[in-house]
């Protein structure tokens, strides 16, 4: 296994991080990015998500992956490279990994590198036949694909998990023309969407029982402290996630249950209560407005799975 990228330098990380921290709580409506969500403990959060009653998205996805997955490995061809945005711990990418037809290599990408590092050495020990080279990098900007040492026929690019109704619709196509990219001319993109859906399953997806995502939500709060020496207290906010209609997606928001200040770094922030910092966004699709929207990047849907209560599809895309 072989890391192809370096980690940026920590103290540019941690600038960055506090650009956009302070931008995100300088808005009326105050936001933090959700990449901040993942370090190791955030992923590791989001795995136990995905294990959760409420939380369909993932058995959906991965029963329909169980169902179709020799159709989509039959799709993808011989000899491809798979290059996975977001990879975490990479469980759905096993399924696909074990039915490739002798697969060039497998790239996944992850913003957290210790874990990534973690879960890079499991998959190479589980799969010695496909090399396996992590890049630590944020896929929403510029990053280099490795080449591996067999001779890639195309380049795929993965992105399971219904990830791209995280970002606003600007951001979701300007993410499918990158990925357009990376693949190149003779690639694709397998992609999963969350699709439409009943108002009170999607709102209790968010919104657990076992309080989940409220620690996932909340952890945003606590890298801030640990990373940038801010003084959030956690229990001064709760997690709350609506359904925004006009947008056809979920809110994830963190509530300030009273009036309070709180410092991070040199900069001071004024919560009333009640007021909330939106953290996330996960845009609910149908099949017709997702192909549109990646007709407008110049990718066209070549292939859709869904599963049978329609709850969730995988797409296949190649550019026009």
């Amino acid at each position: 296994m072989t890391i192809a990228t370096t980690t940026p330098a920590t103290e540019a990380a941690l600038h960055t991080m506090l650009e956009d921290v302070v931008a995100g709580l300088s808005q009326d409506q105050k936001t933090l990015p959700s990449k901040y969500f993942y370090d190791e403990r955030g992923s590791k959060l989001f795995d136990d998500i995905c294990e959760l009653d409420e939380y369909y998205v993932t058995r959906t996805e991965s029963a329909l992956m169980q169902a179709e997955v020799g159709d989509i490995a039959s799709v993808i061809g011989p000899n491809a490279l798979i290059v996975e945005y977001g990879s975490g711990s990479s469980l759905k990418t096993r399924l696909l990994l074990k039915n490739l037809i002798r697969p060039a290599g497998y790239v996944p990408i992850d913003i957290s590198g210790d874990y990534l590092s973690q879960v890079g050495h499991s998959l190479q020990a589980e799969f010695p036949h496909i090399e396996v080279m992590p890049v630590v990098a944020d896929f929403t900007k510029s990053f280099d694909v490795p080449t591996p040492s067999k001779a890639e026929a195309r380049r795929v690019i993965y992105f399971p998990g219904s990830t791209i109704g995280n970002f606003q619709r600007d951001d979701a196509k300007d993410l499918l023309a990158g990925m357009a990219v990376n693949a190149g001319d003779d690639g694709g993109v397998l992609i999963g969407v969350d699709l439409d859906k009943n108002r009170d399953v999607l709102r209790a997806a968010y919104n657990d029982s076992k309080g989940v995502t409220a620690e996932f939500n909340l952890n945003v709060l606590k890298r801030i402290n640990s990373e940038l020496g801010g003084e959030f207290i956690l229990d001064n906010f709760r997690h709350e996630a609506v359904f925004n209609e006009g947008r056809s997606c979920i809110e994830m928001h963190l509530i300030s249950t009273q009036s309070q200040s709180v410092n991070v770094c040199k900069y001071s922030f004024d919560f009333a209560e009640g007021e909330t910092v939106l953290t996330e966004y996960s845009h609910k699709y149908t099949i017709g407005a997702f192909g549109q929207m990646a007709n407008e990047v110049g990718l066209d849907v070549k292939n859709v799975w869904t599963d049978e209560n329609n709850m969730f599809a995988v797409m296949y895309l190649e550019r026009a």
